[in-house]
C-alpha cells in the first residue's frame, strides 16, 4: 500500500474515532434520562460497529481484487517467459540442424 494511501486511511480512522468519542461525550452530557442515554449510546455503538464492518469488508474485497490482478499479471509474465524460452530452444534446434547439413 503506498504511503499516501496508508496516511489517508490512518487519518480517516482517527477522524471516525474522534467523531465517535465526541458523540459519546455529547450524549453523556446531554439533558436526557439515563435510560434514554444508554439506549442512544447502544444504538450509536451498533451503527459504528456496522459502519466499521462494512468498511472492513470493502477493504477486504479491494485487497482480494489487487491480489487477483497480481496473480493474473504474474501468470501472464510466466506465459511470456515460457514462450520466449520455447522460441529460443526452437531457434537453437533449427540452427543446429542447419549446421549438421
Amino acid at each position: 500500500m503506498p504511503e499516501e494511501t496508508a496516511g489517508t486511511a490512518e487519518k480517516a480512522l482517527y477522524f471516525v474515532l474522534g467523531a465517535f468519542v465526541g458523540a459519546v461525550a455529547a450524549l453523556l452530557l446531554a439533558p436526557r434520562s439515563g435510560e434514554e442515554t444508554r439506549r442512544m449510546i447502544a444504538s450509536k455503538t451498533r451503527e459504528g460497529a456496522d459502519y466499521l464492518t462494512a468498511r472492513g469488508k470493502e477493504a477486504a474485497d479491494k485487497a482480494a481484487g489487487y491480489f487477483d490482478r497480481g496473480k493474473e499479471t504474474l501468470q501472464h509474465q510466466r506465459d511470456q517467459l515460457s514462450a520466449a524460452l520455447e522460441a529460443g530452444k526452437q531457434a537453437y534446434r533449427e540452427e543446429k540442424d542447419k549446421a549438421k547439413t
